[in-house]
Parts: C-alpha cells; sequence; structure tokens
C-alpha cells in the first residue's frame, strides 16, 4: 500500500461515507483489482460498523500507515454526519483472522438489514461474519423465483438462501451444512425474520455421506449449491462439485432449476457450464446473475459466478 494507494482509498472511503447506504453493502472492493496497492483490501458497510479486511500482510510501516488513514477518517465530517459509530480492522492473512477493534465497543454480534430481510453476523471472533455481501443479487433471484417450490440448499451455511427462498414464498426448505452452529445461525435468521419454522429442514451432515437423506427428502423444485472453494478433508472445487453436479438428475423435479455457484478467481464459468452439460446433461444454462456493481472486478470471470439451469420438462425415458 504506496501513499498513493491510501490516498485513491480515501477518496473511494469519503464520499462512500457522506452517503451510507440504509442496508448492509460493500464501500470499497479492492480484490477485483482495479485500484493497483489495495488488491488484498476490502471494506464493508456493516450499518454502523466499517469492517476493513486485509487478505494479506503488509509491511509493518504500510500497516501503521493504513491505521493512521482510517483514524483519520474516523474524525472526519463524513465520518461524524454518518451513523458510522465502530471501526474494525481484520488481518484475514492471520490462522485467527485477529480483528483489531479501532473504534467503538467490542459487540460479539450484530443484526444487519439487507433488502429488507434480517440477518444475524459474528464479529471478531471469526473469518466470515455470516454474510456473503457479493450474493445480494443472488438471494434476490432465490426470492423473487421460489413461490411454492420445494428448495434444497446445499452447502447452506448460515442459511441466507433458505430466508430469500421462505420470504418469497417458498413451501419447504432443506437446509444442509456440515456445520451444526452455521444452521443454528440459519435458525436465527428465520426467527428474526418470523419465518415459519416448520417449513424449514436442517440437515448438520457431510453431503457425500448422506445422499440418502438428500434425495428421500426430494424431490425439489429447486437446487442451490454454494460451496466453498476449498475446506480442508471435505471439499475440493475442481475434484468434488462434479461429484454433486451428476446427482441433480436424482433431486430435481421436472422443469427444476439449479442455481449452481463459485466464488474462485482462477476458475471461469466455463467450468460449471462444461460440468453440468457432461454431468447433467438434462440441464440447460439459461443466465449468469450479475454480480452487484459494487463488487467491480477488473476480469468478469475472476468474480463470483452465479449460474442458472433448468431441466426439460418431461424427464428423458
Amino acid at each position: 500500500m504506496t501513499p498513493e494507494a491510501l490516498c485513491t482509498l480515501r477518496a473511494h472511503l469519503l464520499p462512500a461515507l457522506a452517503a451510507a447506504p440504509a442496508e448492509t453493502r460493500r464501500l470499497f472492493h479492492g480484490r477485483g483489482r482495479c485500484w493497483p496497492g489495495l488488491e488484498q483490501l476490502t471494506v464493508d458497510w456493516l450499518q454502523g460498523i466499517v469492517l476493513v479486511a486485509l487478505f494479506k500482510e503488509p509491511a509493518p510501516e504500510q500497516l501503521e500507515a493504513l491505521k493512521q488513514l482510517l483514524m483519520q477518517i474516523s474524525q472526519s465530517p463524513e465520518w461524524q454526519q454518518s451513523p458510522a459509530h465502530t471501526l474494525l480492522l481484520q488481518h484475514r492473512y492471520l490462522p485467527q483472522s485477529t480483528t483489531e477493534w479501532l473504534l467503538g465497543q467490542e459487540v460479539d454480534e450484530w443484526t444487519l438489514t439487507e433488502g429488507g430481510l434480517r440477518y444475524r453476523i459474528d464479529l471478531g471472533r471469526k473469518q466470515n461474519a455470516g454474510l456473503f455481501l457479493d450474493m445480494r443479487y443472488g438471494r434476490d433471484w432465490v426470492k423473487a423465483n421460489t413461490q411454492g417450490k420445494r428448495v434444497l440448499n446445499l452447502f447452506a451455511y448460515t442459511c441466507g438462501f433458505s430466508v430469500a427462498a421462505i420470504e418469497g414464498g417458498a413451501a419447504q426448505v432443506v437446509n444442509l451444512d456440515m456445520s451444526r452452529a452455521a444452521l443454528s445461525r440459519g435458525r436465527d435468521n428465520h426467527r428474526l425474520n418470523g419465518h415459519d419454522l416448520g417449513k424449514v429442514s436442517f440437515l448438520g451432515h457431510d453431503l457425500f455421506k448422506s445422499w440418502g437423506k438428500v434425495i428421500n427428502s426430494g424431490p425439489y423444485d429447486l437446487v442451490i449449491i454454494d460451496p466453498p472453494s476449498f475446506q480442508k478433508g471435505s471439499f475440493l472445487l475442481t475434484k468434488d462439485y462434479q461429484r454433486v453436479l451428476r446427482r441433480l438428475p436424482e433431486l430435481l423435479s421436472a422443469g427444476g432449476t439449479v442455481l449452481a455457484c463459485m466464488n474462485d478467481p482462477a476458475v471461469g464459468p466455463d467450468f460449471l457450464i462444461d460440468g453440468v452439460t457432461r454431468e447433467a446433461p438434462g440441464l440447460h444454462f439459461t443466465q449468469r446473475l450479475e454480480n452487484p456493481p459494487e463488487f467491480p472486478d477488473i476480469d468478469p470471470q475472476s468474480g463470483l459466478k452465479a449460474l442458472v439451469f433448468r431441466l426439460d420438462d418431461v424427464p428423458a425415458d
């Protein structure tokens, strides 16, 4: 982070704070590589909390310069006139993703609003807070396309897609994730929005050891696949995604839909399109969802990939 890069960051953050969004949003997305020297930095607006995340360790003098800049911003008229009250610096490159509270009172949990829906996140304790902001349009799409449908949400994490689906009128959602703690937070998120939990199931299982449970709960009108790119001992994108894709014909109802997601910058959308064509030939690609404008990327193939596929209305003989 050169002095010029820090000036660029300041030039982005001050007007962003002056027009602070009513809902949670990313304020600065350096990882899209549009601003030299800031490729390893992001800034999120958490409705009063400003979370700055570093993904690579800077030199000590660069880190000190960044902290000085952030503290200067916290004293600026733009900050003072905004609803901002807390400033966090998260060191994502450290094993525990250590978070420094540069300003404001420490809290463990916080509630966000997105698309009129509420989500509870964790602060200062985990690598990921609990809601991936780049998937905003994906959750909007799910909410708009689930009326009366049965939905399977694989790699559900804290059930953001499930919340959107129930809000959109889904008849039933089955969430599956290895982390029971994440699913517990998913229940919290549904409760925050006054949802009927009788319409929602939570399976804390390893998908690859639980196909029977998943298939027996189907068929599904919509299957959502949003795995991690890599999770030690449980999922490797380039190896395991195809294992999920080949089971889709067993999971989907006639005319069913798949939302397949991937966020590895090194892997383009053709990986999914080719994989579906090979492993589930009855499905055809219909669209790639746009990414929110606050996530610009120098290469559109590198950003979040959220692809929609549809199954033929009449099952093959």
